[in-house]
């Protein structure tokens, strides 16, 4: 079968650690731009880069942060998220992302698995912290990067509480901590499916190598525009765009958040060459009225991960047939697994070949491990022919880490097939993870918060079609009510909305007699996903139920 063509990375690999990335560019190009915040925002080029990470790197220590420590970043999209990260890294401490829009346990959970000593949040993230203080103990310190003047900073009983302005050092040399390639860079999480989301614990090496497969699938260059608005607690915008961009020794625009209608806009103000779109956002851009200058940019590659073949035909026909559409298939734990070729046409619906210069892949029967025949479908397992080009454990849940390495090959937990050309396809999920938006989804998470509504006994949470062309997900949760009780949805969904974060509360809710259940008493998701949306589903949002993040809208 034919394969990803072999390619030589950027840097040696006893140099694949972020520091010396950033410090090789700030000695050789000192003076070129490598990041903005906005079009408009002050440009940092890599020297001055280079020296807020060593600021960082000093104040960190300061403030008691050694080597291996876990540095928490609880922020939205800003240049102080980049300077703490690479800051961090500059030392040796272990960055770990964390979602801006965490509350309650969805954000006791990670902080007590990664045991952080320190935390950066806004304002009024600080505020949630302050609410699970008490379910915290390891945390000791949070940094308030300033919000908004209307979010005061509340009081805590044990934390100490300082400002980012005020730990930065003025020391802007080298901290000069020795960093081996093996050793951990950041902590990022993934959804669960049978329990809480687990800790991917990357080494500089993977985190290097997955951004360097990225600079070698869009082909960048010194030369090259990257711009963003997804969320740098997410690792596409971290080693998709930033470290990609870092490699290639571009330059990288951060926005806030993504924003459909100024899609063009932003890569036409920034000069944007490559792009990165993920899930349902190729749909939500299309949505938008289209206008005379769609075409005025300088665009010739988007990533895009998943995209229907008929939308990139719709894209490139409003947006130039120059722009060239690539692809890749992967997880945060086993880097890109799959790429596609420059230049060689894709069958539909395929994510790309195998890129067997770093990597053995096999499709086997999820029960038995056993390979099943070409074309059928199965559980796609994966192991490294290169040492931490891949994810070595589940940070704090050793038990998962083995059963997800079982027999020597790491589980993805995702269904797909290959052909005889070496092409492979996304078929369905073995697990029950859940994608909206963008956003991996624990259904086991989402759970539990709809089970302790009081008259909530049973509940199952699946994914259904949703209604963008982009192959991702709403959310259902059928439930089962507590004898002689009934149900307020309106009631329920704000329930929601206050223990998780908006993009996990469900779309759809359906009352059922009993949840189908397999002898072993396991719950047959697979049978409430074909039946999907039923005439007695209730829909919150032709409800016009809004959550509170909405309604501010």
């Amino acid at each position: 079968m034919k394969t990803y063509p072999n390619f030589e990375p950027h840097f040696p690999r006893d140099k694949w650690v972020l520091p010396l990335v950033l410090e090789h560019h700030a000695r050789n190009t000192p003076d070129k731009t490598f990041v903005c915040f906005t079009d408009e925002g002050k440009p940092w080029s890599y020297a001055e880069t280079n020296k807020m990470a060593n600021r960082m790197g000093h104040g960190l220590r300061k403030i008691g942060v050694q080597k291996g420590d876990r540095v928490s970043i609880m922020l939205p999209n800003c240049l102080e998220y980049i300077f703490i990260w690479f800051g961090a890294q500059k030392i040796g401490a272990v960055e770990v992302a964390v979602s801006d829009l965490y509350k309650g346990a969805f954000l006791e959970h990670p902080s007590n698995l990664v045991k952080a000593k320190v935390i950066f949040a806004t304002r009024e993230m600080a505020h949630r912290i302050a609410e699970s203080e008490d379910a915290i103990p390891s945390l000791e310190h949070c940094v308030i990067v300033e919000g908004g003047a209307e979010a005061n900073v509340p009081t805590f009983k044990r934390l100490k509480t300082s400002y980012y302005n005020d730990i930065i050092s003025d020391d802007d040399s080298d901290p000069n901590v020795d960093i081996l390639p093996r050793e951990p860079a950041s902590i990022l999480f993934t959804s669960g499916t049978t329990g809480p989301s687990k800790a991917v614990l990357m080494s500089h090496s993977q985190f290097y190598f997955f951004a360097e497969e990225n600079t070698q699938l869009t082909w960048m260059g010194p030369d090259d525009v990257y711009t963003t608005g997804f969320p740098l607690f997410h690792g596409n915008a971290q080693f998709l765009t930033v470290y990609t961009t870092l490699i290639a020794g571009g330059k990288v625009v951060l926005y806030p958040r993504f924003s459909a209608s100024d899609f063009i806009g932003r890569a036409r103000r920034s000069g944007a060459t490559v792009l990165n779109l993920i899930g349902a956002v190729s749909s939500f851009i299309m949505a938008t009225p289209p206008q005379p200058d769609d075409k005025d940019h300088k665009v010739t590659r988007i990533y895009a991960a998943p995209i229907s073949r008929d939308l990139v035909g719709k894209f490139k026909e409003r947006f130039g047939e120059h722009i060239e559409f690539v692809d890749a298939f992967g997880q945060t734990e086993i880097s890109s697994i799959f790429m596609t070729p420059r230049g060689v046409p894709r069958p539909p619906g395929a994510v790309g070949r195998l890129v067997s210069q770093w990597f053995e892949a096999k499709i086997v029967d999820p029960e038995t491990d056993e390979e099943v025949p070409m074309g059928s479908p199965g559980e796609l397992v994966v192991r490294n022919k290169a040492p931490y080009v891949m994810s070595t454990e589940y940070y704090g849940m050793p038990e998962k880490t083995v059963e997800a390495w079982r027999n020597l090959w790491f589980h993805t937990g995702d269904a797909l097939k290959v052909d005889e050309e070496g092409w492979y396809y996304f078929v369905d999920r073995v697990k029950d993870a859940l994608r909206r938006r963008g956003e991996n989804i624990s259904s086991f998470e989402v759970e539990a918060v709809v089970r302790s509504f009081g008259s909530i006994a049973e509940c199952a949470v699946i994914a259904v079609k949703a209604d963008e062309d982009a192959g991702e997900d709403e959310v259902k949760a059928c439930i089962v009510l507590k004898d002689g009780e009934t149900v307020d949805f309106e009631q329920l969904v704000a329930w929601c909305d206050k223990r998780m974060p908006g993009f996990m509360v469900p779309r759809y809710f359906e009352i059922l007699p009993f949840l189908p259940q397999t002898p072993s008493e396991k719950v047959k998701k697979k049978e409430l996903r074909e039946a999907g949306v039923t005439p007695n589903t209730w829909d919150r949002m032709k409800s016009g139920v809004k959550l509170e993040s909405e309604k501010k809208k």
